[in-house]
């Protein structure tokens, strides 16, 4: 699942580092697919843009399937899982917008960015999009797939919160992974606990796999471990 890699953010140094990140990811999916994975792109918030793709259409078609427990529009945090996260994520420094975390030195924020999802990161083959989390549920169901790798941004927001996020998927009983180097957070040095962005990130990731799942690299999608391409022979 790739999650928010939009085209542009609000916030200019995450869509930086966004554009930094996305040739990488591309080329990852693009081997993984010739593994056999799956691949959803999840563009909150530019679904439309894409209603008229055969992708849509393949995922709107899914059988329906009926999840173990409600899936929600937004998972918070759950204090009965997890302690707060370790970064303070809550400081808002425009008057002209919601955004929190956004490091860029000046609240100067872009309005109505675009949402497709990232031109570098290629839309192919048998490739679905969404961002309803009844959808993907759906289609994991249907094509028999419970194990689940998460990538995108931003690591402390939706890639934890969106309804096929890291806690909705572990609500689901899915065997949800992080890509911990194809991701990033939305921090600002400037706040708790005052340490670099790329700190701020490796302690939301160490946070998720302390209370939440594990997490593997890029390269594990691009290679079948020796051994495991046929268990049963």
């Amino acid at each position: 699942i790739i999650c928010d890699m939009w085209a542009d953010h609000p916030c200019k140094l995450a869509a930086q580092r966004v554009d930094r990140m996305a040739p990488r990811m591309n080329q990852v999916i693009s081997k993984a697919r010739d593994q056999g994975v799956a691949i959803i792109h999840a563009p909150s918030g530019g679904i439309q843009l894409y209603e008229d793709t055969p992708f849509r259409q393949r995922i709107k078609e899914a059988k329906p399937s009926k999840p173990p427990v409600p899936i929600q529009n937004w998972c918070y945090l759950n204090p009965e899982k997890e302690p707060p996260l370790p970064v303070d994520d809550t400081v808002q420094r425009s008057t002209e917008s919601t955004l929190r975390g956004c490091d860029d030195p000046i609240a100067d924020y872009k309005k109505n960015t675009d949402r497709h999802e990232h031109p570098a990161i290629k839309i192919v083959g048998y490739d679905v999009i969404s961002a309803n989390g009844q959808e993907i549920f759906n289609f994991l169901e249907q094509e028999q797939r419970k194990n689940i790798v998460i990538m995108g941004v931003h690591t402390n927001m939706c890639v934890l919160g969106r309804p096929f996020g890291i806690r909705q998927m572990r609500y689901l009983n899915k065997n949800i992974v992080l890509c911990r180097d194809l991701t990033d957070a939305l921090y600002d040095p400037r706040d708790r606990p005052y340490v670099s962005h790329a700190r701020g990130t490796e302690m939301i990731i160490e946070h998720i796999e302390r209370h939440w799942c594990p997490s593997i690299l890029g390269k594990d999608l691009t290679k079948v471990i020796p051994g495991s391409n046929n268990p049963d022979s």
